[in-house]
């Protein structure tokens, strides 16, 4: 008398067998991949900052050691060399609201705004002698309007100054100067307004009289525009 088949020798059964393995593999390369994926060191993540902020290579790394030495900015004037601590002290600032970077020497350097492009030398006056008229006026002409008298408004760039206009208010200067430009954090764009002394910074515009000392004049928005200028 025959014996009856194994079950695992029918096809019915030898396939469903297959399926199970095909399964059971599957299931593991999955739990493997995730498991992998949640495996990775944290150290491997790359955190980007936002553009525009001023970074110090990581060569520079140990330059920004607490007891390291930086060239120290005070109002846009070197004042010697000091710790990031002493230079946020003279500034009267927290140390983390100090820019860190190279100034123009190439040298690590410490300052609050925008001393990393310090101000240029102010323009040197010139007087210009209209010529005289070599007819006599006539008695009955009428006298010609005296020309419009008002500050010169001046942008600096390339090392020269470059006038923007003149009798424009001090509003009209500042829009002509700057509207639609933004700096980065350490640099600055500058401009005059008479004797007085534009400078761009992040967010702001500034004042000052003696191109030493500045103030804020006007905030800037997001769009480099300034719309408390009226």
């Amino acid at each position: 008398m025959a014996e009856p088949d194994s079950p695992l020798k029918s096809p019915p059964n030898r396939l469903v067998l297959i399926v199970g393995v095909v399964l059971a593999v599957a299931a593991a390369v999955l739990l493997a991949v995730m498991l992998g994926g949640r495996g990775a060191p944290p150290s491997q993540a790359v955190e980007e900052g936002p553009p525009g902020d001023l970074t110090v290579d990581v060569a520079e790394a140990p330059a920004l050691e607490p007891t390291r030495e930086l060239r120290c900015f005070v109002n846009g004037q070197f004042v010697g060399m000091a710790t990031l601590v002493d230079c946020a002290r003279r500034n009267g600032l927290a140390t983390d609201a100090l820019d860190v970077g190279l100034d123009a020497t190439g040298a690590l350097a410490a300052a609050p705004t925008a001393t990393f492009d310090p101000p240029p030398a102010a323009p040197t006056p010139t007087v210009v002698v209209a010529p005289q008229p070599q007819t006599q006026p006539q008695p009955d002409a009428p006298a010609a309007p005296p020309p419009v008298a008002g500050p010169a408004c001046l942008r600096f760039a390339g090392s020269e100054w470059r006038n923007m206009g003149d009798g424009l208010s001090q509003a009209a200067c500042v829009r002509a100067l700057f509207a639609g430009a933004c700096v980065r954090p350490g640099e600055a764009l500058y401009g005059r307004y008479g004797d007085t002394t534009l400078r761009l910074v992040p967010r702001r515009v500034e004042q000052s009289p003696d191109n030493t000392r500045f103030r804020t004049l006007v905030e800037q928005d997001r769009n480099c525009q300034f719309p408390d200028l009226g």
